[in-house]
């Protein structure tokens, strides 16, 4: 008789027992108390991703409502009843292919054999995989049957699609969810099966195959398979990337990292690397992916920031990186040219890394204005709404162009109270403002009224007087930069990276102070 033929690594490392089960406990602690309080439902229901166990705990199942002196959890795995359901003899346990057995002839004959009573076993159970193939009619022709079987029947319909399944099947079956296991226990698996079978492999590599597996034990021990073909007994992390196609750990930190500081030629670099080297491109974005989600919520727990990509980066610059690179996968699997998409997609996703909302930039010139010095005291421009009429902007003196003060401009996008602080002078050089005067005027004009600062005000300003555009280096923009309030700049610069570069006049009718 000749020797049995080589069975892959997914097989011949099938678990046979609860015990063997690997990144499903909370599945085993259910399956077993059900069995030693003798409370097991007539029919289950096994939902999860491909390759996490569904089948194999069925047969388990099947093992320890069958074997001798059952039910019972722990069964000896030389018993003949589990030998004999091991190899697929057992009369009394059916397994059902849905896939091609999704008709209606064939549910109505599930029907017909539930109305025997078991030949040799104290169960007859029925195994029905990928259960969701079935058509709906053959659903139908099982309602009764799965409602109120013989005693002596139970059910196990595994699927991977839940949602096909009829909403009137599921209600009539306990609900196990099966989840995908971790890239830590399908590792440390990993390693158990190399080792036993006298094979030395790195421990990156074998984290690679985590990666890849997504999940799903038997997937990854069918590349196990694979990468041993290839490399024979030593397998290198070098040897998975090649073979897959995937980008080292290290590449991916380079490249998250080139990403958050703004390096394009950096990145750029990456992807001429990634394209020589025959990476898969959607992998190497999967892989980003999990990064930036992981600082994502790093910065949430951590108050707004994270740094984890190897630069500071705000919460919601993290959310509008990762969306950029999830509307980048499409291009990227439809688009005629993978590698330029790629490429666009990466330098998009710098740009959104660097970019500021306004309402963030509103809130952090805010805190910088409220962390300067309290020295004489704390004063606060505080405005009001735009009138629904206004009135015409009254004129102002006329000022000499070599005598207007040159001020620092900035636009707002909304008027809101910001606390400054200053030394006095500032204070002390503006007039009073003739608030009630200006309500008069208010009812007689169309414009929005804006207080004009009095020619003898102008003077006395705390700010450098200059009659054309001067730049840093020039004494004018220096002097300008040194009136300012104390600790100003030093804030607004670490804040929001807020830098001086012109010093320019303003005409006098155009300073003023809304309301």
């Amino acid at each position: 008789m000749s020797a049995p033929g080589f069975q892959v690594i997914a097989r011949r490392w099938r678990p046979r027992r609860f015990d063997e089960l690997v990144g499903q406990e909370h599945i085993v602690k259910t399956l077993r108390n059900a069995l030693e309080t003798k409370r097991m439902a007539h029919a289950y229901l096994f939902v999860g991703p491909r390759g996490t166990g569904k089948t194999t705990t069925a047969r388990i199942l099947a093992k320890a409502l069958n074997c001798a002196g059952g039910p019972k959890p722990d069964f000896s795995l030389d018993d003949p009843v589990c030998l004999a359901i091991e190899q697929g003899n057992c009369l009394d346990v059916v397994e059902i292919d849905a896939a091609s057995n999704r008709s209606i002839e064939d549910a109505k004959k599930i029907r017909d054999e539930c109305q025997f009573s078991p030949t040799s076993c104290p169960f007859k159970v029925f195994i029905i995989d990928e259960v969701h193939q079935l058509t709906k009619d053959a659903f139908n022709a099982l309602l009764k049957t799965l409602e109120e079987p013989p005693p002596w029947v139970k059910f196990i319909l595994a699927t991977t699609e839940a949602d096909k399944v009829l909403p009137t099947i599921t209600s009539r079956c306990q609900r196990l969810e099966f989840h995908p296991i971790s890239e830590e226990v399908i590792a440390a698996q990993l390693a158990r099966i190399v080792k036993a079978d006298g094979v030395t492999a790195d421990q990156h590599a074998l984290t690679a195959i985590a990666r890849l597996a997504a999940g799903g034990m038997r997937d990854s021990q069918s590349i196990l398979d694979q990468v041993i073909s290839f490399s024979g007994k030593q397998i290198t992390e070098a040897d998975v990337l090649s073979i897959y196609g995937l980008a080292s750990a290290q590449q991916v930190t380079d490249l998250c990292q080139g990403i958050a500081t703004g390096d394009g030629k950096k990145v750029l670099a990456l992807c001429d690397a990634f394209h020589a080297e025959g990476r898969d491109l959607l992998r190497v974005l999967a892989d980003l992916q999990v990064r930036v989600r992981a600082a994502t919520l790093d910065s949430v727990r951590s108050g707004g920031n994270s740094a984890q990509l190897g630069a500071p980066l705000a919460t919601e610059q993290l959310v509008r990186l990762l969306e950029c690179l999830q509307e980048g996968e499409n291009g990227i699997r439809q688009g005629l040219s993978p590698r330029a998409n790629f490429e666009v997609t990466l330098l998009k996703a710098i740009e959104q890394s660097r970019s500021r909302s306004i309402d963030l930039l509103i809130k952090d010139i805010a805190a910088a204005a409220a962390g300067l010095p309290r020295e004489p005291g704390q004063k606060k421009i505080r405005t009001t709404p735009a009138a629904p009429e206004a009135v015409a902007e009254p004129v102002a003196p006329a000022v000499p162009a070599d005598a207007r003060p040159a001020k620092f401009v900035a636009t707002p996008s909304r008027f809101v109270d910001v606390p400054i602080e200053d030394a006095g002078n500032l204070e002390e050089s503006l007039p009073p403002l003739d608030v009630e005067s200006a309500e008069n005027e208010a009812a007689h004009s169309d414009r929005r009224a804006d207080f004009v600062f009095p020619e003898s005000s102008l003077a006395s300003l705390p700010v450098a007087e200059v009659g054309k555009t001067a730049f840093p280096g020039d004494k004018d923009f220096i002097e300008a930069v040194e009136s300012l309030p104390a600790g100003l700049k030093d804030k607004l610069k670490a804040t929001i990276g807020a830098d001086f570069t012109a010093l320019r006049p303003i005409p006098a009718g155009k300073l003023r102070r809304p309301l």
